[in-house]
């Protein structure tokens, strides 16, 4: 996507998901930089068709090709003009459903770094926890991988306190 899609308009794919569209195809929510340091978030449709191929004759397109142009930006707005991010509620304007927790996760804690660095404002977060956006003293990098042993060790300390005998004073 970086080389076919985003390096021609001069911008640098920053981070993108997968997300679920009710049209045909696969579909990313990307966000890239562009030379001005405009930050653009953008729908990217991912559809490859297969042509039927007649006898005898050469294959027109090769696989590399028919990738290049199976993408195409559906829809593009600025970080800027991005006003809420909801984390569960999609009573909103736009409503993007990304494959899994930890792909939204990891696109909002990108959204949320980009916007302090280059919109310097923060970003309106909703239904979000904040302990796996921003990285605290403890944790200096909120990746995928610590918040999944931070979820075990929440699970761990309620097997444990579950089975602490409880006393029944009468």
């Amino acid at each position: 996507m970086q080389r076919v899609l985003f390096r021609p308009a001069k911008q640098r794919l920053v981070e993108f998901i997968e997300i679920e569209e009710p049209s045909h195809g696969r579909h990313f929510l990307c966000v890239s930089v562009a030379k001005g340091k405009v930050v653009q978030l953008s729908i990217v449709r991912c559809q490859i068709s297969q042509t039927p191929l007649k006898s005898g004759s050469k294959k027109s397109h090769t696989k590399r090709s028919s990738i290049q142009e199976c993408y195409r930006r559906t829809e593009i707005w600025s970080l800027q003009d991005l006003t809420l991010v909801d984390g569960r509620d999609a009573d909103v304007v736009r409503t993007v459903t990304a494959i899994s927790c930890s792909a939204k996760y990891a696109f909002v804690r990108a959204l949320v770094a980009l916007s302090d660095q280059h919109c310097q404002r923060s970003l309106n977060l909703r239904n979000f926890d904040w302990t796996y956006i921003k990285p605290t003293s403890f944790y200096s990098n909120r990746g995928d991988c610590v918040v999944l042993s931070q979820i075990c060790f929440y699970a761990f300390n309620l097997v444990c306190l579950s089975m602490c005998p409880v006393p029944l004073d009468a």
